[in-house]
């Protein structure tokens, strides 16, 4: 007892984020006398561990946002065998800083603008290694109650913040919430329920006659469904002048068309918010085309712009009403492209991965998943009075995530949530101002989306181009963008036109790097158009 308390004496001496001399005597002092002692090994780690990653946010903004190692870096610089004694956690604490760090891409930079960056709060750091701690697999209720209702908890607290309709609250008994790793293993599991209820439907359908639909502007998700279930895919696809949005005719002609050929779809996956644009298809629409059809699944992929419910001024935009009405299943990441003090993108502030999936009836999902063996029976599982989660989703053990959320949503509030969603949209706005704001050189291929803008240079930039020219100038200006270290931009293609994206999020992205970004934005496509202009003269 008296180690104990001289070990938290020692570790717990007056600091304030800057390391001193007398916390640096005290512990190399106590090292000679404790340092036998896991808990001191532990503490002493962790502070360190703590004072870096707080010294790393400080002086994110300092730092090239890219990478600038050569593939291959790491294998060359560790050994080709593990070590054959333990090394000491200081010095693996060490090489990490020194070998490992400089491999690493800065998703949390305040000019970050690609992609759609995952979250870092503090709060969910915390949130995260208090999860850490509870090792509990979670595959049924008894593993640990705690671990099953918080996660039945905040799911509803979320489904209420989107303003997700009562159908998709856990207390329902018939809808519910479960969290799932990404938007990946929510639209599987989404498809595999979806399968699943149309065989019951229809049992003398043969499988190879079921059809998945996506659109052309689907995340890869819906392929990679396809692909991992040996399920044909078709892409519906969209057009520019519908903003790369799926309308109800499309759906309907596509239906008709396939039903006439023997074939049946049983689910579509509806987006809000695509990757390349931030495209939303057009959900009203696709419910008129689904209403003779009731036995076609409809799945909302909502992970990116779905935490943008928050706001209710956004929902009727994003078709939130009618997707309340209709939708069998709908996901929205945590840690997609928003977050707080300590964060990167992810407009739902939770640290990577953290996935919510809700369904409007539950036991689509349980008869399609449930394998329950002797060994994973329990009393309160026979009686049906509480969730296995095991059985809401593709894998038996399950990380206790919802820890992470609770911490955030009680930090931030829904209030504190929604503004930052309004910051997030009000600097992509600016970025799309500016643009706009030089017609004669840079362009918006589609209307902004939230804080998301697509443009490229335009093609009064350089008179007379063709249209693969165009393409060509404008591969070259995100090349040009590529090599730039302070600030990183992702490329993306909508129907034949190559163009470039720009997407805020960071929590640490203020007006100052949205202006900067801008600059180099312009300034480049200047110098590119002169190169291109230069070569074609020749």
């Amino acid at each position: 007892m008296v180690i104990h308390t001289l070990i938290r004496l020692i570790t717990f001496f007056p600091y304030h984020g800057h390391r001193t001399v007398s916390r640096t005597f005290f512990f190399s002092v106590a090292l000679a006398f404790f340092d036998g002692f896991p808990d001191f090994r532990f503490r002493k780690a962790g502070y360190q561990a703590i004072d870096r990653i707080c010294d790393y946010y400080y002086s994110l903004q300092n730092k090239p946002v890219k990478s600038n190692v050569k593939p291959g870096y790491l294998r060359e610089a560790l050994p080709v065998a593990p070590p054959t004694k333990g090394e000491s956690i200081e010095d693996i604490a060490n090489d990490y800083q020194d070998i490992i760090m400089p491999g690493l891409t800065h998703w949390q930079h305040p000019s970050f603008f690609a992609y759609y960056p995952t979250a870092s709060t503090f709060e969910g750091i915390i949130g995260d290694l208090y999860a850490t701690t509870a090792l509990n697999p979670g595959f049924n209720w008894i593993c640990s109650p705690a671990c099953t209702e918080l996660e039945n908890v905040v799911m509803d607290w979320a489904a209420q913040l989107f303003g997700l309709s009562e159908d998709f609250y856990n207390t329902t008994q018939v809808g519910g919430g479960v969290i799932q790793s990404t938007a990946s293993d929510s639209a599987l599991v989404a498809i595999v329920t979806a399968r699943s209820r149309y065989q019951r439907l229809h049992p003398d359908v043969p499988i190879d006659k079921l059809v998945v639909y996506v659109t052309t502007q689907t995340h890869s998700l819906g392929l990679k469904a396809g692909l991992i279930l040996g399920l044909p895919v078709y892409a519906i696809p969209v057009r520019a002048e519908d903003d790369y949005g799926l309308r109800g005719h499309g759906l309907r002609e596509v239906i008709e068309r396939d039903k006439a050929e023997g074939k049946h779809p049983f689910v579509i996956v509806g987006t809000v918010g695509t990757t390349s644009s931030g495209a939303i298809d057009n959900i009203d629409e696709i419910a008129e085309a689904l209403r003779d059809h009731p036995d076609i699944w409809l799945h909302i992929d909502a992970a990116w712009l779905g935490a943008a419910f928050s706001c209710p001024q956004y929902r009727a935009r994003c078709h939130l009403p009618t997707i309340n009405k209709v939708a069998d299943s709908i996901c929205i990441n945590f840690h997609k492209a928003r977050a707080g003090p300590f964060s990167s993108t992810s407009w739902g502030l939770v640290n990577f991965d953290c996935s919510a999936f809700w369904v409007r009836d539950r036991k689509n999902l349980t008869e399609a998943l449930d394998i329950t063996p002797p060994f994973l029976r329990s009393t309160e599982g026979d009686a049906g009075i509480v969730v296995d989660y095991r059985n809401w989703g593709l894998t038996l053990g399950r990380r206790f995530r919802s820890l992470k959320v609770w911490f955030v949503l009680r930090s931030f509030g829904v209030e504190g949530f929604q503004a930052y969603i309004r910051k997030c949209i009000s600097l992509g706005e600016i970025f799309a101002e500016s643009v706009r704001n030089h017609p004669e050189l840079l362009e918006l291929v589609t209307p902004p989306s939230f804080s998301l803008s697509v443009f490229r240079i335009a093609p009064g930039a350089v008179p007379g181009l063709p249209a693969h020219e165009l393409n060509e100038l404008n591969e070259l200006y995100y090349r040009r963008l590529n090599e730039r270290n302070e600030l990183m931009l992702t490329q993306t293609e909508l129907n034949g036109v190559h163009c470039v994206r720009f997407v805020v999020g960071v929590q640490r992205t203020e007006r100052i790097h949205v202006e900067a970004a801008f600059g180099i934005c312009l300034e480049t496509a200047k110098l590119v158009t002169r190169e291109f202009t230069g070569s074609r003269s020749y």
